[in-house]
């Protein structure tokens, strides 16, 4: 794991609690330390704060993603939605408002990497498939997706989303379904995470792709 995170304070209380958890840990304190740490190091998961001295987590992100995708979990000490949109179209997976819970926090570290592991084992269990929507293609061996031929980056909760609702074309998925499948929460806590990452896919795929049925959840549509 790689902690990312320029107040010392919460840097030592989040590295002592992944720790505690079994994990490898390795801190870094400002922007350009921590694409040199991830570098070096290759980790499993960054723990990424957007605020940070030398150039910000969002700047991080794009880099650390450009060289190899990785989970990201971002924390910000801002609720902007559009803060938020930005930090997953840069390539964050998840993300938390501070002050946040270290129990949660634990909790979406462990969630997060059951995600990418799942979508690994099931790229090997299905290495020949592809989804084949109108104009929309999802190879799910290679982890890439292209609209109307254009191919659209996505980070990989993005493409587990994406690939949960192809699967089921035209049928509406309840926000707590998409949590339960998708991201493996037993609640409805994150309904906003769902929001921000179907905004996403709509930023990055088109509008037009995911319905919205209000009060209830979404559907794909399926593209000419």
């Amino acid at each position: 794991m790689l902690v990312v995170e320029d107040e010392p304070t919460i840097a030592e209380s989040v590295a002592a609690r992944l720790r505690m958890e079994g994990f490898l840990v390795e801190l870094a304190h400002d922007g350009p330390s921590a694409v040199a740490a991830a570098e070096a190091g290759d980790p499993d998961l960054v723990v990424l704060d957007v605020m940070l001295p030398g150039f910000d987590g969002l700047e991080v992100c794009r880099r650390i993603q450009a060289r190899r995708p990785v989970p990201v979990l971002m924390l910000t000490a801002r609720d902007d939605e559009n803060d938020l949109l930005v930090g997953l179209a840069v390539g964050a997976d998840d993300y938390l408002t501070k002050p946040f819970s270290l129990r949660e926090l634990a909790a979406r570290v462990h969630a997060l990497l059951r995600r990418v592991s799942r979508a690994a084992q099931a790229r090997d269990e299905e290495s020949a498939s592809r989804i084949v929507l109108g104009d929309l293609e999802i190879d799910l061996a290679e982890h890439r997706v292209h609209r109307a031929g254009t191919e659209a980056h996505l980070t990989p909760t993005e493409f587990e989303l994406l690939v949960y609702l192809a699967g089921r074309p035209r049928a509406v998925q309840p926000r707590e379904r998409l949590l339960a499948e998708v991201w493996q929460w037993p609640d409805q806590a994150g309904a906003r995470t769902v929001d921000s990452h179907v905004r996403a896919l709509r930023h990055k795929l088109g509008a037009d792709l995911i319905r919205t049925v209000h009060g209830v959840g979404y559907a794909l549509e399926v593209p000419k």
